[in-house]
C-alpha cells in the first residue's frame, strides 16, 4: 500500500489534539524532540517505530492512523480538527444535518455556541474539567474552519431536516433547558434570527450554495462528503452543535471506502429530489417563524410551529410531526 505521509501526519495531528498533551509532552514521552514530532505531523517523516509509539500513547490503531479501512474517533476535539483539515482541499462539501451547518451559521450563532456547550455538560459528568477545556479547543477549530471557508468558498450542498428546524423553532439554541426565563427568551430570539439567516441564505441564490430542506426521514446521525480531485471522504458523526449538544458521547467515523461513499451519495440524490427548496423553501421558513409568532402571541407555545410542519410533512406523505416543546432535534456537523 503506497502511504500517504501528510494524511498520517494530520491523523496524529489530531489524535494528539484530542488527547490533552502538548507536543513537548508527547514527543518526551515517545522519546522524540518536539522538532521531530512536528516533522511528523507535516508529513514530512513517518518511521514505523515512531508511529507505534505515538500508537500507544494516543490510544488510537495503528490502521486508523496509516488511514486503512475505516478510522475511528471516540473524540469531538479529533472529528473537528479531521474536518477542518478535508475543508482545506475539499473542492465541494456535502452536508446532511440538523437545523444548523456550521459553515453556513450566522456569526451570531458563533457567538452563542461556546455558552451553549458549556451548559450542556452537566455537573456531576464524567470528566467534565477536561470535557469544559476541551470546548476551548473546538471552538478555536471552529474558527479556523470559517476563516478557511471565507477565504477558500468550495461550493456546499446543504440538506436539513424540515421536522428538525421545527423542532429547533420550538426548543430553542439550548445546553440544557433548566435556564433562567430571560435567558431563554433570548436564546429563542436567536434561534428564530438563525431560521431567518437560512431563509435569506437561500433567497441570495448563491450559485456555490445549494440548500434543500428535506421533508421525508433521514439518518439519525449526520454525514458529510468532502469530494477532492483524487479523492472522495464520508463522515459519520454523533457529535453536534447548538441545539442539546453533544461533544462527550459517541464515535465519529471517516473513510474513503467506494462503497461507503457510494451509498451515502445514493442518499443525498434521493433527499435531493424531494426537498423544499428556492421560494417553496423559504416560504416554508417564514411560514415556520409566522407560525411561532401567532403561537407566542396566544400563548400556544411551539404547538403553532409543529402544526406548520405537520401540515407540510402530511403533503409531502410523511408521518406529522408531535407537538411537544423542548425536544429540539440537534444540530450535527
Amino acid at each position: 500500500m503506497r502511504w500517504r505521509y501528510e494524511d498520517i501526519g494530520k491523523r496524529v495531528k489530531a489524535f494528539r489534539m484530542a488527547s490533552g498533551l502538548s507536543a513537548d509532552e508527547v514527543a518526551q514521552k515517545i522519546g522524540i524532540s518536539r522538532t521531530a514530532l512536528y516533522r511528523v505531523e507535516k508529513g514530512e517523516i513517518a518511521k514505523v517505530d515512531t508511529l507505534e509509539r505515538l500508537s500507544d500513547l494516543l490510544d488510537v490503531s495503528m490502521p486508523t492512523l496509516l488511514g486503512v479501512g475505516i478510522e475511528y474517533m471516540a473524540s469531538a476535539v479529533s472529528y473537528f480538527e479531521r474536518t477542518r483539515q478535508l475543508e482545506e482541499s475539499a473542492d465541494q462539501i456535502i452536508v446532511l444535518a440538523g437545523p444548523v451547518s456550521f459553515l453556513l451559521a450566522s456569526d451570531e450563532f458563533d457567538g452563542n455556541l461556546e455558552q451553549v456547550l458549556r451548559e450542556s455538560v452537566p455537573e456531576d459528568a464524567p470528566r467534565r474539567k477536561r470535557t469544559l477545556a476541551d470546548i476551548d479547543l473546538i471552538m478555536e477549530i471552529l474558527r479556523e474552519r470559517k476563516r478557511t471557508y471565507m477565504r477558500r468558498r468550495p461550493s456546499i450542498v446543504n440538506l436539513i431536516s424540515a421536522e428538525q428546524i421545527a423542532r429547533f423553532l420550538n426548543g430553542g439554541l439550548l445546553g440544557r433547558p433548566d435556564l433562567p426565563e430571560k435567558v431563554l427568551r433570548e436564546r429563542h430570539a436567536a434561534t428564530r434570527a438563525e431560521i431567518e439567516h437560512l431563509a435569506r441564505l437561500i433567497e441570495a441564490d448563491n450559485l456555490g450554495v445549494q440548500i434543500g430542506l428535506v421533508t421525508d426521514t433521514l439518518p439519525q446521525n449526520g454525514f458529510q462528503i468532502f469530494r477532492q480531485a483524487e479523492r472522495s471522504t464520508l463522515t459519520i458523526s454523533p457529535f453536534r452543535l447548538g441545539a442539546q449538544p453533544n461533544i462527550r458521547v459517541g464515535v465519529a467515523m471517516l473513510t474513503s471506502a467506494p462503497e461507503a461513499l457510494k451509498l451515502h451519495d445514493q442518499i443525498v440524490k434521493d433527499a435531493w429530489k424531494t426537498a423544499l427548496k428556492g421560494p417553496a423553501a423559504v416560504d416554508y421558513l417564514r411560514g415556520l417563524l409566522d407560525a411561532d409568532a401567532a403561537a407566542q402571541d396566544d400563548g400556544r407555545e411551539g404547538r403553532g410551529v409543529q402544526e406548520k410542519a405537520g401540515a407540510v410533512r402530511a403533503k409531502a406523505g410523511a408521518t406529522p410531526v408531535s407537538p411537544r416543546r423542548g425536544k429540539a432535534t440537534a444540530p450535527t456537523d
